[in-house]
């Protein structure tokens, strides 16, 4: 398992820096849909990113996504909620959020910059809350405290299907697969999650909850 942070490190800033550069036109359409849509609509002004607490490895960071809530809805969200619990009522969302961000996991892109940085993986189980973080493990479940966080993971990619595994499941058996593979065939399993995670986001189904 030493080789295990060296291999996963490589294989993140390089995709993630390979992504940034690709995806530069990407962000910048979007940058200027959000403007505009901003322009024209009142109540969807206010900042183009927005950053929330997460856990990655027992470690709380600045989670950073394009926003796709409106201001108004932010400023009423409880403390103890996220953003992704309001995400799921179109009312809510601002219209660059609607048609553009969520069905196609465009909020997502930011958090390349919170891999290149070592906040998070390319690859791992999605970053919790801290206070869904602390339910998790009341229930015995402490990975989320122990590993670190995923841009995408193997619950990511189940978006669609009829019968979904057991989220927990899939994502402790990641882990432990992670804990007990060579730095190859980690390598290779993560590329295969990002493969499928393309595939994913290509059925632009990111509003069916």
């Amino acid at each position: 398992m030493s080789s295990y942070p060296t291999a996963k490190r490589v294989l993140d800033v390089s995709f993630s820096l390979v992504l940034l550069v690709v995806l530069a036109p990407v962000f910048a359409f979007l940058f200027v849909a959000m403007g505009v849509d901003m322009l024209r609509c009142s109540r969807d002004r206010g900042p183009w990113l927005y950053r929330e607490t997460r856990i990655s490895r027992g470690r709380e960071f600045e989670l950073l996504k394009f926003r796709t809530l409106r201001c108004d809805v932010l400023a009423a969200m409880a403390a103890e909620s996220h953003a992704r619990m309001l995400e799921s009522d179109e009312a809510n969302l601002t219209w660059a959020g609607r048609r553009l961000l969520k069905p196609w996991y465009l909020d997502e892109l930011p958090q390349l910059w919170n891999v290149l940085r070592g906040d998070m993986s390319l690859v791992g189980p999605r970053p919790w809350p801290p206070p869904m973080v602390a339910n998790q493990v009341a229930n015995g479940f402490t990975y989320r405290n122990e590993f670190v966080a995923g841009w995408t993971g193997p619950v990511q990619v189940q978006k669609g299907v009829a019968e979904p595994a057991d989220y927990t499941a899939l994502d402790v058996a990641y882990v432990e697969r992670c804990r007990s593979a060579n730095s190859v065939m980690l390598v290779q399993a993560d590329i295969s999650l990002l493969w499928r995670t393309v595939r994913a986001i290509a059925r632009g189904e990111g509003l069916d909850f």
